[in-house]
């Protein structure tokens, strides 16, 4: 993981990507979103006076959705630190063109690289499981072009995906797509360190404590409610070219002062 010798006193991030960014499955409350991206904002705030916070961000998104619709706004912005992820929902598709996703996700870098302080891109976390063992080759894949990217234009790399804590299933929401609120915890303060701050939690890699697995019944269990209730929808949302994402929009999409999530 990159660091910063001595990091500057960022003023402003804007945070670009798809579900993973926007928060999910960090619920709050209020039915909304937190997620890593609030909370490193909040660190942020907390030291820099005035500091601004915008998160265009939108679940489901593909690579070219967000070069197209969130890229130039960024850019735009000009702000200290900008976030990318993305691409990861492209490798999910069962049919994914991945000479496409490493052009849009060039582009992509090309034109925010110029505009921030600091661009910081990530190697998606990556959990244990049977349905993820076929996608893995395009995810490795993305990856060294996320590596190549870095390289070349002077960004940050975040390896969430080499991380043995966030391998470990319970640090997944039951859609065994997106991150619970320790997951998202733990990435902010990667995202932190790699900024150059001091750890405020070392051990973010670190696995939890082991537990005695679930009996058989109760895993059954759990793989039908998963089966019906966020595998089949996801199933049919790709059948039929709709994704979770229309016609939302971004949850912060103006970069404005920020005083941290709920």
């Amino acid at each position: 993981m990159q660091t910063n010798p001595t990091p500057p006193p960022y003023s402003s991030l804007v945070a670009v990507g798809d579900s993973f960014t926007e928060g999910m499955s960090d619920l709050l409350p209020d039915g909304s979103y937190r997620g890593w991206a609030d909370l490193l904002a909040a660190r942020m705030a907390a030291r820099t006076p005035g500091f601004r916070y915008a998160n265009l961000a939108v679940r489901g998104k593909l690579i070219g959705q967000i070069v197209d619709e969130q890229v130039d706004v960024a850019a735009a912005m000009n702000p200290d630190v900008i976030t990318l992820v993305g691409g990861l929902n492209d490798t999910l598709r069962p049919k994914c063109d991945m000479g496409r996703v490493r052009g849009l996700l060039t582009e992509a870098v090309e034109r925010l690289a110029p505009s921030c302080g600091q661009l910081v891109l990530m190697r998606s976390p990556g959990r244990q499981g049977p349905v993820l063992e076929q996608f893995r080759p395009r995810m490795e894949e993305l990856f060294a072009c996320v590596d190549e990217l870095a390289a070349r234009h002077g960004a940050l790399v975040v390896d969430l995906y080499g991380a043995p804590s966030l391998a470990d299933p319970r640090l997944w929401d039951v859609d065994r797509l997106h991150l619970t609120a320790e997951g998202h915890r733990r990435v902010a303060e990667a995202v932190w360190q790699t900024l150059g701050h001091e750890p405020e939690d070392a051990e973010w890699r670190t696995p939890i404590p082991a537990a005695a697995p679930p009996g058989w019944v109760t895993r059954r269990a759990a793989d039908a409610r998963f089966a019906k209730q966020h595998l089949l929808p996801w199933i049919g949302r790709r059948l039929t070219g709709r994704s979770s994402g229309d016609g939302r929009p971004p949850k912060r999409p103006e970069l404005l002062p920020y005083e941290g999530p709920a």
